[in-house]
């Protein structure tokens, strides 16, 4: 159980260890952002978690590292056609969820890498929207916890995410180009990570579970049988809500890089009143 004499910082530091926290997870950041490899992996991996922060005032921006062009069946299909309707399937889904806005880098589907090119392409999207938290798909995880593989890309995205985040994205000496064009270095305070298999925070998203589901409906490209697939997510929320005592949660590996108290207000954002 939570030790109401240690601050939330202790807390989480405590959680971060390993010690599975018995009650959900009660930390917000005023701005969040979500690095996926794929339209629609936000909305399988942390869309709950999303709508429930924004509508409880955070503002949550959103990156897809490919458009999904090769995420189909049909050997003849376009590729360009089919990116262009996972994009829009993307910007409906976002827009259930909450998200201010979506960031496409174009990538290539299948063959996503954590090179220099990507990780300055996040780097920039970072220093630019300037959040407070990064979620991100769990770079360690090659077999899911429940069974299957993790796809490569999610793998590649979310070790590139993990890499802009520490210590690119702070580092005043990292991607110099960024600097001059007026990009400042930015700390983001904490990680989250998707899909883990070692979780230690649960949110609690029995309010926003409908809108997760509602999201996911939206990319009709990718899911063919929505109802069954609502069951399936209804039951994998219900399964991680368990432990914390909730109706529906999503799981997530917390890294706390630097505690609230550590860093001041973000110059950068000053004129924004953030």
């Amino acid at each position: 159980m939570i030790d109401p004499s240690q601050s939330p910082q202790q807390q989480d530091r405590r959680t971060e260890r390993g010690q599975m926290n018995e009650e959900a997870h009660g930390w917000r950041p005023d701005r969040f952002m979500v690095i996926a490899g794929h339209p629609d992996d936000a909305d399988f991996g942390p869309a709950g978690t999303a709508a429930r922060w924004i509508d409880e005032g955070s503002t949550g921006w959103l990156v897809c590292c490919t458009s999904g062009d090769a995420g189909g069946e049909d050997p003849n299909a376009d590729p360009l056609a089919l990116a262009a309707v996972r994009e829009r399937e993307q910007r409906v889904a976002a827009d259930i969820v909450g998200y201010a806005g979506v960031s496409f880098l174009h990538m290539p589907d299948g063959a996503l890498a954590n090179d220099l090119i990507l990780r300055q392409h996040l780097v920039r999207e970072i220093r630019t929207f300037r959040p407070d938290a990064v979620l991100a798909t769990d770079p360690s995880v090659i077999f899911y916890r429940f069974g299957g593989v993790n796809h490569v890309d999610h793998r590649e995205a979310g070790l590139a995410a993990v890499d802009a985040v520490y210590p690119a994205a702070r580092n005043p000496m990292a991607f110099p180009t960024l600097a001059r064009s007026g990009l400042e270095a930015h700390r983001v305070r904490r990680l989250y990570l998707f899909w883990p298999n070692e979780p230690n925070a649960r949110v609690d998203i029995t309010p926003t579970l409908d809108r997760k589901i509602a999201a996911l409906a939206a990319h009709a490209s990718q899911i063919k049988e929505p109802d069954k697939l609502a069951e399936r997510i209804r039951s994998w929320a219900k399964e991680e809500g368990e432990p914390i005592g909730v109706d529906a949660a999503e799981a997530l590996r917390l890294v706390v890089i630097d505690d609230d108290e550590d860093e001041g207000p973000d110059p950068a954002l000053a004129n924004e009143g953030a």
